[in-house]
């Protein structure tokens, strides 16, 4: 399995101000990193400097076997994305944008990869539907969709499950867990410690410098970080 993407000793944050330090991880071609910590822990100052938005503080941020503009991304659902009053089909075709390059009219290759990746996850019978009036868990398939015509070789995935029903959350996450399966590096980032133990290959926990952990997720659950940030979501989980 090829590496493709290293991270050594990086400090993240912006305008000047550290958020986290002391990060280092691999990303090997297949992998699946789930991303954990809690919220203001630097996750999402992770994601930007991974999709070369924001550079590192400090260390190494190094793309190997895979470029910057080969990463598919599902960022977080706002409530204005969800009245988006675009058909399925221009959606998913827009991710092709990226990958191709803009200009004024879809070439047959783009209209071939938009109608084969809404195959692949289901949703080509919606194709003619309007994006706002589907249920919360078709329309994150659609911005799945959207995200791998974008992807060359990595998925990068922020809290993609936030607002949808226990059913949708499951077949969203099995979903992910079948385009791994089928070669596609998957990057999610969660608050979901049972999706990670349950779907990842491996865990990135980022909290303070006393509290950073990488590695498979085997040596996570047994980890002391790994066993009190189970039991605390447990302990969530049962006041709620």
């Amino acid at each position: 399995m090829g590496k493709q993407i290293e991270c050594k000793n990086c400090t993240l944050g912006y305008e000047g101000v550290p958020v986290t330090e002391g990060i280092s991880f691999t990303v090997n071609s297949g992998d699946y990193l789930c991303i954990l910590g809690e919220n203001g822990s630097g996750k999402s100052t992770l994601i930007k400097a991974l999709l070369g938005l924001r550079p590192v503080m400090s260390g190494e941020l190094q793309w190997i076997e895979s470029k910057q503009g080969e990463i598919g991304y599902l960022p977080q659902q706002t409530v204005v994305q969800r009245d988006f009053p675009a058909s399925v089909k221009e959606i998913v075709r827009s991710g092709c944008l990226a990958k191709f390059g803009f200009h004024p009219f879809y070439r047959r290759e783009e209209k071939e990869l938009a109608d084969k990746t809404m195959e692949q996850l289901g949703i080509k019978d919606l194709e003619d539907h309007c994006y706002r009036e589907l249920s919360g868990g078709q329309q994150q398939r659609v911005l799945l969709a959207r995200a791998l015509c974008a992807a060359g070789r990595i998925l990068l995935l922020d809290e993609p499950v936030t607002g949808l029903d226990p059913k949708a959350q499951n077949d969203l996450y099995e979903l992910i867990s079948k385009l791994n399966k089928e070669g596609l590096t998957i990057i999610m980032v969660s608050h979901d410690i049972h999706a990670a133990v349950r779907y990842a290959t491996h865990v990135l926990h980022i909290g303070s410098k006393k509290q950073l952990f990488y590695g498979t997720k085997e040596d996570y659950v047994g980890s002391r970080l790994g066993q009190s940030f189970i039991m605390s979501e447990e302990e969530e989980e049962d006041h709620e």
